[in-house]
């Protein structure tokens, strides 16, 4: 059994209509993938309609299952609940929506335009609202059980960071909406859950984020105990199971999968991993000299 191999028996989201944001590429298609394959419908959303249509394309012909493309820019709620009713049209019901559609690009803070920055909060924090809201709203009225949503997060939703103010800050928001809902709601049988993820390289956000030779200057898996980047099916294993009824007591929690990363960047003597085993001989005999 290897961490890339697929986790869950074939037919544990089989009668589940999900939407997922974002998910024409990336991240979102490899979960989108493996909720197909786990025999659920789903339907993904974005603006760009013919990169969704070729997504929904290829993946309805790699796995057999159903896959809706609706285009939808999630900043904007009346487009929400316009491509929400589409799916409804489409397949009867929603179980369950991934938060997965968003935006970021590193800059120092006084070099962005205040629409820069109102452009990645409003894709992060006012499309996650908006989604959640419609989906949500109806979810009330009709009295529908057992559904789920899961946002897609970071690890510096609750540190920060610097370079990516906007982003950190949309997130952290998102944060706080899965756990007050999470509360909240619970008595209308939804559940809230979000993952962090760590590193894992898609081509489109990580060219944007680090152009060029940044890739090689900034090796994202030098960062991570576990020396390596995540593996799309690794994310795919995990989300499917945090919507699935295997998962049914989880509520509010935030899992964050990204082999010790942040761990390691929150140590304040973690920079003590660059000194050489001699220097520790030395460093032993000089604290235990000090002892006696």
């Amino acid at each position: 059994m290897k961490y890339t191999d697929k986790m869950l028996r074939d037919d544990a989201l089989k009668g589940k209509n999900i939407i997922v944001t974002g998910g024409g590429s990336g991240l979102g298609k490899a979960m989108t993938k493996y909720f197909l394959e786990l025999g659920a419908q789903v339907a993904i959303t974005s603006r760009n309609l013919e990169k969704l249509q070729n997504t929904a394309k290829e993946l309805e012909t790699e796995t057999g299952g159903k896959c809706l493309a609706v285009k939808c820019d999630v900043r904007h709620y009346d487009q929400v609940e316009a491509m929400h009713k589409t799916v409804i049209d489409n397949f009867g019901k929603v179980d369950i929506l991934l938060n997965n559609a968003a935006g970021n690009f590193i800059s120092p803070t006084e070099r962005l335009s205040a629409n820069a920055f109102d452009t990645i909060i409003d894709i992060v924090l006012k499309g996650t609202k908006n989604c959640t809201l419609a989906c949500g709203k109806h979810w009330i009225d009709t009295k529908q059980q057992n559904t789920a949503v899961l946002n897609i997060v970071t690890t510096y939703a609750w540190t920060g960071s610097a370079y990516v103010v906007p982003s950190a800050t949309a997130k952290a928001g998102v944060l706080a909406l899965t756990r007050s809902l999470a509360v909240e709601w619970a008595k209308y049988g939804m559940r809230f859950n979000a993952i962090a993820p760590g590193p894992f390289p898609t081509k489109g956000a990580w060219d944007r984020l680090l152009p060029g030779e940044l890739k090689e200057k900034f090796d994202l898996a030098k960062k991570v105990p576990l020396k390596r980047v995540g593996e799309h099916q690794e994310l795919a294993n995990l989300a499917a199971y945090m919507v699935s009824d295997f998962s049914a007591y989880l509520n509010g929690e935030v899992i964050t999968l990204d082999g010790g990363e942040w761990l390691k960047g929150a140590g304040q003597f973690n920079i003590l991993e660059a000194i050489p085993e001699e220097m520790w001989d030395m460093l032993e005999a000089m604290i235990r000299s000090k002892k006696k």
